[in-house]
């Protein structure tokens, strides 16, 4: 039986509040995470003419629009955009259940990291539901390409990332970022790192009404030939550990946490929803398995393993 850590289904164990701006929209944002039951998973409320607003799960069926964010929709008006460094977040640091109450179509960017997240999460606590949680194991290997752009997920007892980006400029190259994820790597390796954007491409998004919220607060700006903002990069390879980052957080539309090697090359948000529709349009590429309720051995160690379950029958 496969042995691995996290037994028990969580959630946030206080109200988190947030306010900023959407980098897309330009408007302000706010955002409220409050504590779920378990099994509820992730979801989203937000505004319509209904007084209670509408929910939105986190869920790649759900994706309408993968044009340099990721944006859920209902299919009648109802979307939230930018949900990524969010959602990278939330499953970086293995909360799995959480109600989030938004006032704008947008998730504020903040810092253009997952580290404003990070930090208000653990300020808050996670607690401990007794409910075992729930994983996707991936079962055999699933390949999905566009262009020179390609993604693999292969079977692995854990959640590995092995990210490749190659940009034709001196200031980024080619860069590849390779992270077994949990908690603390996440933290250290992945959270900080922050969206990146081209100079030479400002007004061509201006006009397509995107990047109206962007600034050196919030992006790192690239020239012709070199990093605009004051303080530079975070890290020398920061833009390959937000190709990653942003990873983390689209695959958490997969519904619980995957079990799998991920590998991708010059991807992003579209190559990362495609490569989830096709490990869910194969049956026979992954089954939905529950960790074991932990037992207490005589030397007070945790016995953690994981069971085939039938939660996620529904994925076909």
């Amino acid at each position: 039986m496969v042995q691995i850590a996290g037994a028990r289904q969580t959630t946030i164990a206080n109200d988190i509040e947030l306010t900023g701006t959407g980098v897309h929209t330009g408007a302000p944002a706010a955002i409220a995470l409050y504590p779920a039951e378990a099994d509820s998973g992730i979801r989203f409320i937000v505004p319509s003419g209904a007084r209670d607003g509408v929910v939105l799960s986190a869920d790649y069926r759900a994706v309408s629009n993968t044009t340099l964010c990721t944006v859920l929709s209902n299919g009648n008006g109802s979307a939230v955009a930018t949900v990524e460094h969010l959602l990278a977040a939330l499953r970086g640091l293995n909360v799995d259940n959480v109600l989030i109450e938004i006032d704008s179509g947008e998730v504020p960017i903040l810092d253009g990291s997952a580290k404003p997240f990070v930090d208000a999460i653990d300020e808050a606590g996670i607690h401990e539901l007794d409910r075992s949680r729930r994983f996707i194991r991936v079962l055999k290997p699933v390949a999905v390409s566009d262009g020179d752009s390609w993604a693999e997920i292969h079977p692995h007892d854990g959640f590995h990332l092995d990210v490749e980006i190659d940009f034709d400029t001196p200031v980024i190259g080619r860069q590849r970022m390779r992270i077994e994820v949990t908690p603390s790597s996440f933290r250290r390796e992945l959270a900080r790192a922050r969206t990146f954007g081209f100079m030479s491409d400002v007004e061509k998004l201006w006009a397509a009404g995107l990047a109206l919220g962007a600034s050196l607060e919030n992006t790192v700006a690239i020239g012709e030939d070199r990093i605009v903002n004051q303080e530079g990069t975070r890290f020398p390879d920061e833009f390959v550990r937000h190709k990653a980052l942003d990873a983390v957080g689209d695959l958490a539309l997969s519904g619980a946490p995957l079990l799998c090697a991920y590998r991708s090359s010059r991807g992003g948000h579209k190559l990362n929803h495609r490569a989830l529709e096709a490990l869910f349009a194969d049956r026979a590429a992954w089954e939905a398995v529950e960790a074991a309720r932990p037992v207490e051995t005589g030397h007070g160690e945790l016995n953690v393993g994981l069971a085939a379950a039938s939660y996620a029958a529904d994925r076909t």
